[in-house]
């Protein structure tokens, strides 16, 4: 195959669909199961959990380098789908949401991350920029199911769901006829993949300061797309249920594939360390300034939470590459797995913080996301400091 890319980038597409399925619905499922906002991030945080989990699973256990990757990927995405399915045609209360949402996010621990590690394994020289479109992918894939709810005005919230676990089937199939790349192969003589040895990725100083990068990041991230349907909301640019606010919230979060593959692209320039750090300045300066736009015209609203949305995971990529290249070839899907489950689980705080502080903060609450950019920016120094990576 000349170019093994854009697969893996449409399949991540594909199959990251399910990850934010449930929150096109949000509206729909407050009215019909009589829930409030802040349950909302609870369901949001069921997959966060259930990912993170995965993630240690598959990290401490090194399974994720035990097996082949497009195959992990491939059972992963029919779970998630069988999983998310059931979510559409069974729950009908948290009782039932909160599990199966929990068992979507595991089965996403074998989709993000071994995605990631498949783009290496196929073209570890310029791993930057195809992972910048891997991000993007991704980055689409979470704007996918409001993008689906747009486009089928009219459809109950049940079927747009189940259209994301179609495209997670399809997914599957894409990346089991595609299989592992001819890179990452073990080393002769490499030590033997023991329980836990991913955790001696952190004694390497290049590989935690990425890592540190990454989890400011992660503060904002997540949080950010989980609270855009209602920072549009409070920024007076659309009612709740309404159509604008799908279409907008499919902008905001989808602009981030053109902010990663503008990245990906910079990156072959300037390196990955410079336009990381580039990207968590900017999205900080959006938080800082959001709460001050509340007189702005619309458009000028709509603009910056455009380059917020842009920005905000522009860098995402060139933590996973910066990462990969620190670390030893035969642990790399185990320690950005690792490095996956800590970063969620600090998605998970800003995420609960968020949705149950909204209500009294408004749009202040954009303050709660900034301090995630900026210790960002400080963990990763000693790698834009003036050295191209």
């Amino acid at each position: 195959m000349q170019n093994p890319v854009p697969v893996i980038v449409i399949a991540q597409l594909f199959g990251t669909s399910l990850w934010f399925s449930a929150n096109s619905a949000a509206d729909d499922l407050i009215r019909a199961w009589g829930i409030v906002p802040a349950d909302i991030g609870t369901l949001t945080n069921a997959v966060q959990l259930g990912f993170i989990l995965g993630t240690l699973s598959f990290a401490i256990s090194g399974l994720a380098d035990r097996f082949q990757a497009s195959r992990i990927f491939a059972v992963c995405a029919v779970l998630g789908a069988a999983c998310n399915a059931a979510f559409a045609g069974l729950a009908d209360g948290l009782a039932w949401a909160v599990p199966l949402r929990f068992a979507v996010g595991f089965c996403l621990a074998g989709v993000y991350p071994l995605g990631m590690k498949l783009v290496v394994s196929w073209v570890p020289e310029r791993a930057g920029a195809a992972l910048a479109q891997l991000v993007g992918m991704l980055t689409l894939g979470t704007a996918l199911p409001h993008g689906i709810r747009l486009a089928g005005t009219g459809w109950s919230w049940r079927a747009t769901i189940l259209v994301s676990s179609g495209l997670a089937l399809l997914a599957a199939v894409m990346i089991f006829r595609l299989g592992d790349g001819p890179h990452l192969k073990r080393r002769h003589g490499a030590p033997p993949l023991r329980l836990g040895r991913v955790f001696h990725a952190f004694s390497v100083c290049e590989f935690r300061a990425s890592a540190l990068g990454y989890f400011g990041h992660q503060w904002e991230l997540y949080a950010f797309w989980t609270l855009t349907p209602a920072l549009i909301v409070l920024s007076g640019l659309a009612i709740p249920g309404s159509s604008d606010l799908s279409g907008l919230a499919f902008a905001v979060i989808g602009i981030g594939a053109l902010g990663c593959l503008f990245g990906g692209w910079w990156s072959q320039r300037i390196g990955s360390a410079r336009v990381a750090a580039t990207a968590l300045a900017l999205s900080a300066a959006c938080c800082a300034i959001f709460p001050f736009a509340g007189e702005w015209t619309p458009w000028a609203k709509i603009l910056l939470l455009l380059v917020w949305g842009a920005t905000v995971v522009a860098d995402s990529p060139h933590f996973s590459a910066l990462s990969a290249k620190a670390c030893a070839p035969e642990i790399v899907g185990s320690a950005l797995a690792f490095q996956n489950s800590i970063g969620f689980a600090i998605t998970m705080v800003s995420i609960q913080l968020g949705t149950a502080w909204i209500g009294n903060w408004g749009t202040n609450i954009a303050w709660l996301l900034l301090p995630g950019p900026v210790l960002g920016l400080l963990g990763l120094y000693p790698l834009w400091r003036g050295v191209r990576r």
